[in-house]
């Protein structure tokens, strides 16, 4: 089986919950790619409620032959940073990548350079921080898998305190029809239980119930649900224990062009201006 990296454990259920609602700003997206495989991404969104915006252009540039990504970007807070992946160059299944990050004005950056290794039954990740506050920082995962079960950890260790700044811990099962999941983080406080199912070939179904027990004896469940319409339109709908509802529905307009309008409303206070809505607009050559 192929496992995911520990980022990802659980994303199939974090999408349905999180993917596709544009709510509380406009964001419109432009892709063009060029003959020679160059990509350019134009972003921008703006705030409902303050009126900021917030802007990027990032270009991509894909060598598969040799293994090679290079990605450059530059945001409306003059950040520039870039992004450098070498694939399977070193050995099969090892990937090198560094990234890194300058705001001119002000001289802060950061740099961080990452290792992964990558077989049927194991994905870890292990990466150093060169620039953080504290410190430099090595962070690093691991994910292993056999027969549907996946066991990962998760640990950030600080070089100078020879300190543990972070640890967690997952346990799941995965299947091509559901996927389950308990996710232990923030050093033991923070729980998570999840499950995701996709019913049939139109309707996908989930929810997580999280506990964190340094703050609170109660515990939050959220539940959503995907229905696709057609091979062009879906739309999704999502609720929480404190009646939190969210609504969001996407379509592809014609090829290259694809609209999502999303909405989170709170059932508790409907007569109240405390709703937000919003949409996205993604553009592609």
């Amino acid at each position: 089986m192929s496992v995911p990296h520990y980022g990802d454990f659980g994303k199939s259920l974090n999408d349905l919950l999180s993917k596709d609602y544009p709510v509380g700003h406009a964001k419109l997206e432009v892709n063009t790619t060029t003959s020679n495989g160059i990509k350019f991404t134009v972003t921008g969104a703006k705030d409902n409620n303050n009126g900021a915006i917030v802007s990027e252009i990032k270009t991509k540039y894909s060598d598969k032959s040799r293994g090679l990504t290079v990605t450059e970007h530059w945001n409306a807070k003059n950040v520039i940073g870039a992004q450098v992946e070498l694939q399977d160059a070193i050995a099969a299944g090892v990937k090198l990548d560094i990234t890194g990050s300058i705001h001119p004005s002000n001289g802060a950056k950061n740099g961080k350079v990452a290792v992964e290794f990558k077989q049927p039954n194991i994905f870890t990740r292990s990466s150093v921080d060169l620039f953080a506050k504290a410190g430099p920082t090595i962070h690093t995962d691991a994910i292993i898998g056999s027969e549907g079960f996946l066991l990962g950890g998760d640990v950030a260790y600080n070089v100078n305190d020879a300190t543990l700044q972070r640890y967690n811990v997952a346990i799941g099962y995965t299947t091509p029809e559901y996927q389950v999941g308990l996710h232990a983080t923030n050093k033991f406080s923070h729980f998570t239980a999840a499950y995701h199912h996709k019913v049939n070939k139109t309707v996908e179904a989930g929810a997580k119930a999280i506990w964190n027990k340094a703050s609170s004896d109660s515990v939050s469940i959220e539940v959503g649900t995907k229905y696709v319409l057609d091979n062009q339109t879906f739309v999704k709908a999502k609720v929480d224990n404190v009646g939190r509802l969210g609504l969001g529905y996407s379509q592809v307009l014609r090829p290259g062009v694809k609209l999502g309008l999303g909405g989170l409303f709170d059932t508790t206070r409907l007569h109240e201006n405390v709703h937000r809505v919003g949409l996205s607009l993604a553009l592609e050559n």
